[in-house]
Parts: structure tokens; sequence; C-alpha cells
């Protein structure tokens, strides 16, 4: 399973010895250690302090920040430290970043999803800083002589009244010394005396990747490594009857081709899917042999999976009831004493999660030992199914997190390095590493779940919207690890659909049962994808139906400002893992980026003929956003995206470069699914096996502008690396209806 999200309520910060910090981290250290412990899990009665975050100020003034969160162009290995960096007072230049090894004992959660890192740990890392800016301008005060108050801690100096100055660094050893100050004691800096919060920073890691020594997990190499693929069966939980190896054989470079045993359907997210493994000394002499081998194939239970019958199955399920999860009022009353009802039928197809830089990993094998290098977004989790497939303690595996060429949610699934790490153990003492193709990965991906959803609004004669009917149905992720899942999951049905906002009085929330018949998994804001496609297209729906402006519509269907308990509607209602007295629903907030969006776009201005603009708002992550698309469609058919505009609350910013780079291609990422991709099955395997039929937007595809406005905020932050997703492909759909009069009701839209 999926690690917990954590969800810190406290934190404390102490300082650690260097012999500890040496242990802990593999890192010599010889100046100031400050440990940062937040509270991932439940405390339990004298537990020993274990840090999560390490920073470390060195007598030359160097400040070094061990990050505990992985890189995969999201920006957090540059925003978490940018909060520590601006409480201490550091000098950025100084700044130098290392990477964890996978240790949830050393680090606690490492797991990089979700959109929760800069939530969870903005307060933490603030006041990690703050200790440490404290305690350097207390041992300044020390030698001086004088009181604490003289002295301030400016840009990686500290300062007295006087105008004398004194480094950091010259401050380590007699800092290293004093206690931590107390919890309460702690002083935050100002928001006002910000000096990198908030503003715009280039990504840490962008110069390397400019120079091209940035190190990803395909750029690892270690003496003697040895390369392998494996040919898997084409479809989901198949394995293999028989094989010959004869011709492979005799491919130069081939060191040993042997069976890895499959995994059978479901089998989770931990264990490979099994196959023929080749080993040679190239990647391309592996890849060879794959070619020579023959293989007869035991398709199994899914051997016979056409996506395009199941859609139709999909499509006839959701016309009866399904499992109620969100109830208010009478639906049915609303139905029955309805002077209009308007139903829609939506339908989005699998995606695949395409990363730029496919699945791989590089172990070795001895000792009872194994150590990996890999681009992975959850190295605990890594470690521990490693530890698992191969039988030893957790304590025996380490993983190097190298920076991740894309990942999107896939990064996070253990199978990929689980076959590196067994054939690490099959060929003991050698390095090896396991490459995916561009097939492999389109072909044996974790895919988002293709959907069928049906929506009925009941109106009142005076076409007031009376009832809200969504039924949803697709195959849940649980479906991947266990049959019994049939149904999508409550957690699920939470992204964007149960957690409808507008003001309706007789509201139905229903799940549809769809057995997962392909390996399932989450990808970059998971069903708030098909949800909001739904929600945002018959919303404009409704609006064309009312004769009514749908932006007008938007906000009169909203209703007053308010904050919803979805406690109260929804049974166990999961808020992202946050609680709703944190992170309110708060209707205003969504009315105001509405607003905001509108504004910025010109809605409402006169187009010319074909020329369209369409609107969806839509929150995720705790992240409230709306999005206007201008298209314009020529008389042949061509699609034309003119401008994008987005309106953002993610509460306060940390990095604005990397809050506008999200969006920026955030927009870019949901337009392959929207015009597109889209992954369909026959005979139970993919029928896209590479980029020229898996369609992903290109640089003539996307907006001539795209434009972010930010809201100005105080509240607590959010995610933004999911969020900028869902609304696109509703936006782009109403605009494209504005444009045509045509209505499109499936993704890919094809037009």
């Amino acid at each position: 399973m999926k690690p917990a999200q954590p969800t810190p309520e406290d934190s404390v910060v102490k300082k650690i010895d260097r012999r500890t910090f040496l242990k802990a981290t593999g890192i010599t250290a010889s100046g100031l250690v400050l440990g940062l412990q937040w509270a991932c899990t439940p405390e339990k009665a004298n537990t020993p302090f274990s840090p999560n975050v390490y920073l470390t100020i060195n007598p030359d003034g160097s400040i070094l920040i061990v990050a505990h969160r992985q890189e995969m162009g999201t920006g957090i290995r540059t925003g978490l430290p940018m909060i520590v960096a601006d409480e201490l007072e550091a000098d950025w230049r100084n700044v130098k970043l290392v990477q964890a090894v996978g240790d949830e004992k050393t680090y606690g959660n490492q797991n990089t999803d979700g959109s929760f890192s800069v939530r969870m740990f903005f307060e933490p890392m603030r006041k990690a800083g703050a200790s440490a800016r404290m305690i350097l301008e207390q041992a300044a005060a020390n030698k001086w002589s004088v009181v604490v108050g003289e002295c301030k801690a400016v840009n990686g100096e500290v300062v007295h009244t006087s105008g004398k100055k004194i480094g950091f660094g010259e401050l380590t050893e007699s800092a290293s010394k004093l206690p931590v100050p107390k919890d309460e004691d702690i002083i935050l800096k100002k928001k006002a005396d910000w000096k990198y919060i908030g503003k715009s920073m280039n990504l840490y890691d962008v110069p390397t990747i400019i120079k091209g020594t940035a190190i990803y997990g395909i750029d690892i190499t270690q003496p003697g490594l040895k390369y392998a693929v494996i040919m898997r069966c084409p479809v989901a939980g198949g394995k293999v009857k028989s094989f010959s190896d004869t011709e492979a054989k005799k491919i130069a470079g081939v060191q040993k081709i042997f069976e890895m045993a499959a995994s059978g359907f479901p089998a989770g997210f931990d264990a490979p899917q099994g196959g023929i493994v080749i080993v040679a000394d190239s990647t391309w002499a592996a890849i060879s042999a794959r070619k020579a081998l023959q293989v007869d194939w035991d398709f199994g239970t899914n051997g016979t999976y056409n996506s395009e019958a199941y859609i139709a199955e999909l499509k006839a399920k959701v016309k009866k009831k399904g499992d109620v999860r969100r109830a208010s009022g009478s639906i049915d009353k609303a139905i029955r004493s309805a002077a209009s009802i308007l139903e829609s039928t939506f339908v989005t197809q699998h995606l695949s999660h395409a990363p730029m830089e496919p699945p791989n990993a590089t172990a070795i094998f001895k000792d009872g030992k194994c150590e990996m290098w890999a681009p992975v977004q959850s190295p605990q989790w890594i470690r521990d199914s490693v530890a698992s497939n191969l039988k030893i303690d957790a304590a025996h595996v380490t993983v190097n997190v190298t920076l991740l060429g894309g990942a999107f949610g896939r990064k996070s699934k253990p199978d990929f390095a689980v076959e590196a790490a067994m054939i690490a153990k099959e060929m003991e003492g050698i390095p090896i590493k396991v490459t995916w193709t561009r097939e492999d990965d389109l072909t044996h991906d974790f895919f988002h779940a293709c959907s069928v959803q049906q929506i009925r609004v009941a109106f009142d004669k005076q076409n007031k919207v009376t009832g809200w009917n969504h039924r949803s149905a697709f195959p849940p992720i649980g479906g991947t690890t266990t049959a019994a899942e049939m149904a999508p999951s409550n957690g699920e049905l939470q992204l964007g659909m149960v957690d409808f906002p507008y003001d309706i009085p007789n509201i139905s929330c229903e799940a549809i049962e769809s057995p997962a018949k392909t390996r399932i998994g989450w990808l970059r804001s998971v069903s708030n994808i098909q949800h909001a496609f739904a929600i945002g297209s018959m919303l404009d729906e409704i609006a064309t139906h009312r004769n009514v402006d749908p932006v007008k519509n938007l906000i009169e269907l909203l209703g007053p400002d308010r904050l919803i308990p979805f406690g109260d509607y929804v049974k166990g209602f999961e808020n992202y893992g946050e609680p709703l007295d944190n992170f309110p629903w708060n209707t205003a907030r969504l009315r105001n980026v509405i607003e905001l969006v509108a504004e910025k776009s010109g809605w409402g201005k006169q187009l010319p003929k074909r020329q369209g603009m369409g609107i969806c708002a839509h929150k995720s992550f705790l992240t409230y956003v709306a999005c206007v698309v201008h298209v314009a469609v020529d008389d042949t058919g061509k699609l034309k995206v003119i401008e994008a505009h987005y309106a953002v609350d993610c509460g306060q910013v940390v990095n604005r470069n990397s809050v506008m780079q999200q969006f920026e291609g955030g927009f870019n990422f949901s337009l392959s699914g929207a015009l597109k991709g889209g992954t369909s099955f026959k005979d139970g395997r993919s029928e896209q096996t590479n980029f020229d039929t898996y369609l992903v937007s290109r640089m003539t595809d996307i907006p001539g502008k795209t434009f972010v406005h930010l809201v100005e905020s105080d509240d607590k932050p959010t995610g933004v690396g999911e969020p900028p997703v869902p609304p696109v492909a509703p936006a782009l759909a109403n605009a494209i209806f504005a444009a045509t009069g045509k209505r499109y009701r499936e993704l890919p839209i094809k037009l």
C-alpha cells in the first residue's frame, strides 16, 4: 500500500552532536548542527528525539541543508530550503543542498506526491531556521558581552547596533554549545521582513540541468555495470508458458537470460510483473536479445480486455442507481417534480504518465545487502518493497535518490526498482541497471482510470436548479491491489465529486461498480481529472439551458459565501489529509478566483467569429483554481488555443517562480489528456506503444500566452503540483462550444 500521508501537528528543534549527524547522514560536519523533528506519526511515550531534517552551519559560513524530499520539476528542493534560509537570514549564495537517502527513521515520511510538501513543512521549516538564527544571535551577544536584543542576523552575519559584524561561520563553535530556544520562545520573522518567501527564486538545480551535469537515474554508472531489460507479458497479470532463448544468446554481449516469476493479477504496486530477463554488457545488446526471444504467453484473466467494450458497459451501468456516497435532500423527489431535466454522459480514456525519463533503477546486491540508485518519489516505500521481495531487513537496503526526469505519480510505485533489486540478487556482486524503453513504459504503466459519468440536473419552473445527480464509474486504484475492490473508493470520490460545493438543495453522488482490467494508479491530480471534466462541462450546459452567462451562472449556483461542513454530508471526509478546521472549504475563495480570472481574461469581450472562451473553477489539494481558455476553431476544424488564464489561491506563496511554472507546465500537461493522449486496450494490451500513437502536446498545441494570476494571501500554503490539471479540459471543451456551438463530452476531444 502507498505510505500514509504525514499530518504533523507540531515540531521540535534540537541540537545534534556531530557524531550523531555523521552516523545518520554519512555527512561530516564541523559546525552547528540542528535537527528538526515533526510528528509524522502519533507520538509514543518516551520515544527518543529523531530528526527529519538537518541544518548545518559550517565554520566557513556555508549552510548545508539535507533535502528530504525528491526533485522532479516541482521545485521542492528549492522551496523548502528557501523557508529555512529566510528565517535563518542566510545568504542564499552560501546554501548547499544534499539529497537524503530513503530512511524513515532519519528523515520521517519522504513520500513526494499529493501536493503536500510545502503545506506540511512550512511552519516546521520556519521554526528550524528561526531557532538557528536566535542561537547565532545569542552567540554573538556572548562574544561581545552585550544583550542579545542589540544583535540581529542579517544576510549571513550578525550585526550589532554599533555597526560591528561577525559572520555566521565564526560563531558556529560557540553557538554549538548553546541551548536551542524553547518552542514557545521561538520568534518567527514578520511577513514584511521576509526576503525569500513569497519572492521569485530560480530553482537550485537549474544550473546543473542547463550544463548537462545534473544526475538523473538514467545517468547512473557503476564500475562493472551490466544492463538489463525485461520482456513482460503484454497483458497485465499474464505469465510465460514457455520460451526459447536460442537466438537471443547469439547476440554479442549477452551475459544471462532467465525467467522472473510472474506476480499475477491483481498484484499491487510492489511486485514486478515478471517475464524474461536479459542481462548484457549494454542496453542495446539487451534490447536486441529481447527482440530475438520466442515466448508463448498465458494472457490470464485480462486477455480479453477491450476498453471500448468496457466503456460501453459502463455507459449502460450509469443509467441505473449506484451506491450513494453523498446524499442531501431527496434527489428522487427533485427529479419527479422537475419542470425540466438536463442529462449528459461524459467519457474519459485511460491515460499514461509518460514521463520523459522512463522508469529505471540501478542496484547492487552483495553480502545480504542491497544498494540502489533510482529516480523515485517514495524512497522509503521502495526500500521496504525491495526488502520484502528480497526477504532481507529494510535496514540492509539503501536507496540513493537521483533527480527525476518527470514522474506525475508513476515513480512513486516500487515495481521497477524491485525488478532491479531482484536481478541484482540473481547476479550477486554485479551492479545492474534496469531500463524501461518507451514502449515498456507506455504498455506496462499503472494507468489513470478510464471513466464514464452521468449527471442529471433538475430545474423548477423558474429555471432554478433543484437537483444534482452524479454517477461516477471508473476502475478503482484499489483494484490493482485486491480483486475485492470493485467500485471507486470514498477517497477517490472525494477528489472532485462528493465535495461538490454548489448550493443545490437535492444532491446525490453515486459510485458504480467498475472492476479493474489492467493496472490502475494515481496520475497527477488523480480522479479530479474526470470529475472536473464532467462537472465543469455540465455547469456550462446548465448556463446554456438557463440562458445565463457561464460566469454569472457559476456565481449564482455557488450561493452565499460560507464554510461547507463536508464532514456532515460525507462519511469519513478526508479533506486531503487535513482537518476541516485547519483548512476549511471556503466558497468565498472559490468565488474570488472565478471573478479574478474573469476580470483578467477579459471575459465577455466581443470575439471574432469561430472564437470562444470557456471557464471552469475547481478546488483540489486544498487550492482554489479558476481557468479560462480562449480558442479559435477554423472552418476545417483546426483548433488553436490563443490564450489561457489561471486565477490561483494557494494560500501563502513560497516561490512565485515555482508556482507560475507549475501552472504553465500543468496547462500543457493537461492539453495532452484533453486533446492528444488516451490509451485504449484490445485483447488486453495497450494499442499505444510510443509517442507516434500515444500523443502528447507539442509546441504547436500550447497557448500563445499563459497567464497565472496569484491571489495574495496570508492563509496557510497549499499544493500547486496537481491543481493546475483538473480545470483545463472542461474550460477547453466549454470554449470550443462557445466557438462552434458543438458540445464535446469525451476526452480526448476529437474535432
